[in-house]
């Protein structure tokens, strides 16, 4: 596996692995209407495009390079962060379905992190909605604790989502 900072070339990869995890994670939360309708509005390709070029921004994608691209593209997770200040905020962290349990999210967040301490970030904040068990266990077992419950809004709806900070 390889990880690298996106390109705007990457970005259909992105909204594909968004939307194969949403449908993946979420099917006893949302429906699949909510969750295509969800990954439309926070992957929209023109600010993810604006977002792999932009200073304040981490967007940073897995790599497999010996996936056949005709199966499946070759971006096979990505976190998307932003730097303000001292704070990095991890506001998503896929990896591809077929992919998970090898590390790679793990991966990925670890990259992110040390992408954030050198711009001199001190506390990296990361959101997972309550409900989503396995992305809160993910979190805790990364040490982030939880130190806020709040509430987001997808596909008009409102859902509790749980925020963990972890010090660098």
């Amino acid at each position: 596996m390889k990880f690298r900072h996106a390109t705007t070339d990457d970005v259909p990869e992105i909204l594909r692995v968004a939307e194969r995890s949403w449908e993946h994670d979420y099917p006893d939360i949302l429906t699949r209407e909510s969750a295509r309708e969800a990954v439309h509005e926070w992957y929209d390709a023109d600010r993810l495009e604006l977002d792999a070029v932009t200073a304040d921004t981490a967007l940073v994608v897995a790599i497999d390079e010996a996936a056949d691209e005709d199966v499946a593209g070759p971006v096979v997770g990505f976190v998307h962060g932003v730097v303000d200040d001292d704070t990095g905020t991890l506001l998503r962290v896929y990896v591809d379905p077929d992919y998970r349990g090898a590390g790679t999210g793990r991966a990925l967040v670890e990259y992110a992190m040390d992408d954030f301490g050198t711009r001199g970030v001190e506390r990296v904040e990361a959101m997972v909605l309550v409900a989503n068990e396995p992305g809160n266990e993910f979190y805790e077992s990364l040490g982030f604790e939880l130190v806020q419950r709040a509430t987001t809004t997808i596909a008009g709806e409102p859902y509790d989502e749980n925020i963990y900070l972890k010090l660098l």
